[in-house]
């Protein structure tokens, strides 16, 4: 018997946020969701509604192969009645005549017309897609938008920016717009991320000297500055100590004399096999190495250039950096192996030797700066008791106490803080709201009988969340003003539960919300929203607004196409 996925909330949000897009705007959208937070399963489900409700045709492209396997894998536990084939010299297949095409982007590139039209191309790894020039993917879209004039592309990353150019959505790119996007930080609260706790290497290099070339460093001066006796022996002996109680350990290096360089000192001085892959190891021998450290036959693996994206191994309990690196979307990859859950694990140490930490900031927080901003300060410090990489404005290092002294100010703020400075101060403070997204609560611990509430998360900035719980399955004062919470913003009957509560106002029964008022008291943990600017009650329904069949909650214009035509039925034919 075949189980059946089922999507995550916030999953489900970014579908509908997606449909949404693709119906009222006739741009291309994209979608952010962090590394192992499960993009895959989202694009199964877009293929299979594609094909089952409107009888489109979708091709996936991706440009690694464990990306194609995965996809793959997804569309056959999400909808297994959706026939779909593989176009890949690497996994030896060319097939060209299903509703769903899984493709590697190096093997389709020149052969659009061989695969004839299609009304959906989703991109993994979208990021991968070059800002101009003459690239695979830039080719091969052209050549599809050919074919079919009408076609629309959707793009699926965790890092929805590039070096040197800032956002890969642009007016005039391929994908113009994020549609949705969830944070690490909100997965992880959610317990679908695995927490990261960082050390900075005792032995640090000093990338000062090194010169930029692209927006990176020159990789040759890079693995130079990296392959010194001195700094490999001290950083094997470091991670040897850190990971003694740790599972499997994934070593970035700065090239292939480097990570020899690691692999011979670790076996030489301490009798540890480490595996080693690179660009060039043959195939069979890489995909053995491979097994091996997913079954935890083998501890620790190193890895130049390879294992940065479509590298699922959730055992993975310690990333060690030696590789510096100005690119944060690559410091991200790097540091994301580790955030898949796995029942061996309760968090992933980081273990940084080359300043990738202090430089970016906690990967949960990373800003990308505009091309040719200034430096600024630096987002993270280091302990210099302990090691430990914590944020920036900790006055006392949360893992050992260190009491950093105050930090010396030239001169004073252009704005005088909102912050309260005596405990118990309240302060308050409008915010522009600019997504709005709803889920299913659980309080953690509580049994499957308690009540549930519906989470609201207001979206503020660009990774900045304002959270509320509407309390419909509770009694009392709580059910009370989840009343009157709904009342003022919706013409329907107050629902009863919050997977009704979720299912409503996701199908757009509810005001938008303009702006917030958040109250803010020093010293407790939480702030509280307080005062809302409200836009236009939508209309009553006339009769059923929900469908209570096995299409399941969805909105009212579920079944309308969303990829350039509207209002289809069962009696029209969709005119490609």
């Amino acid at each position: 018997m075949r189980l059946m996925l089922l999507l995550r909330p916030y999953q489900e949000a970014a579908k509908a946020a997606l449909y949404d897009h693709l119906r009222v705007r006739d741009d291309n959208p994209c979608v952010v969701i962090p590394t192992a937070g499960g993009k895959t399963p989202v694009i199964a489900s877009v293929c299979k509604d594609a094909v089952g409700l409107w009888q489109g045709r979708v091709l996936i492209l991706a440009h690694v192969k464990e990306l194609l396997e995965q996809a793959a894998d997804k569309l056959n536990a999400v909808c297994p009645e959706v026939r779909f084939g593989v176009y890949s010299a690497g996994l030896k297949r060319r097939d060209t005549a299903h509703p769903v095409i899984i493709a590697g982007i190096q093997s389709v590139y020149k052969r659009a017309c061989e695969l004839e039209a299609f009304d959906l191309v989703v991109i993994d790894e979208a990021h991968m897609i070059p800002p101009e020039g003459d690239g695979m993917y830039r080719q091969f879209l052209a050549d599809a938008r050919t074919i079919n004039p009408n076609l629309r592309i959707i793009g699926f990353t965790a890092t929805p920016f590039r070096l040197k150019t800032g956002s890969i959505c642009t007016p005039d790119g391929f994908l113009n717009h994020v549609c949705y996007e969830v944070g690490v930080r909100e997965l992880i609260v959610g317990g679908y991320l695995c927490p990261l706790v960082t050390k900075a290497g005792k032995a640090k290099a000093d990338t000062s000297g090194l010169h930029v070339r692209g927006g990176e460093y020159i990789a040759g001066e890079v693995e130079d500055l990296m392959d010194n006796d001195a700094l490999v022996e001290a950083a094997c002996d470091e991670i040897v100590e850190q990971t003694r109680s740790r599972n499997a350990v994934l070593i970035f290096a700065s090239g292939v004399k480097h990570g020899e360089h690691i692999v011979s000192v670790l076996k030489a001085k301490y009798g540890i096999d480490c595996g080693f892959v690179t660009g060039d190891t043959a195939l069979d021998e890489r995909d053995a190495t491979l097994a091996r450290f997913k079954a935890g036959v083998l501890k620790y693996l190193c890895n130049v250039n390879v294992l940065t994206t479509g590298f699922d191994a959730p055992n993975i309990d310690c990333v060690a950096l030696l590789r510096p690196t100005l690119s944060a979307g690559l410091y991200y990859q790097m540091v994301g192996r580790g955030f898949r859950l796995h029942p061996s694990k309760a968090n992933c140490l980081v273990l940084d030797f080359g300043g990738n930490v202090l430089r970016h900031g906690p990967v949960d927080q990373i800003k990308v700066r505009e091309r040719d901003a200034g430096g600024g300060p630096a987002p993270a410090k280091e302990c210099p008791e302990c090691n430990s990489v914590i944020a920036a404005g900790y006055a006392r290092c949360p893992d050992c106490g260190y009491e950093f002294p105050p930090p010396e100010r030239q001169k004073h703020d252009a704005k005088a803080s909102e912050a309260g400075i005596l405990s118990g101060q309240v302060t308050t403070k409008k915010y522009p709201v600019r997504d709005v997204f709803y889920s299913v609560h659980r309080k953690r611990g509580a049994g499957d009988d308690a009540p549930k509430s519906m989470r609201v998360d207001y979206k503020v900035g660009f990774h900045d969340f304002k959270s509320e719980w509407v309390c419909f399955e509770h009694t009392g004062y709580a059910r009370h003003k989840a009343v009157a919470w709904w009342k003022r913003r919706s013409p329907d009957p107050v629902p009863d539960t919050a997977e009704e509560a979720v299912a409503l106002a996701q199908a757009g029964r509810l005001a938008p919300t303009r702006e917030i008022t958040v109250r803010s008291v020093t010293g407790e943990d939480y702030d509280r929203v307080i005062g809302y600017e409200l836009g236009d009650i939508p209309p009553p329904l006339e009769g059923e607004h929900l469908a209570d069949d096995a299409l399941g909650d969805l909105p009212e214009n579920a079944l309308d196409f969303p990829f350039g035509y509207n209002a289809v039925t069962a009696e029209e034919e969709i005119p490609w």
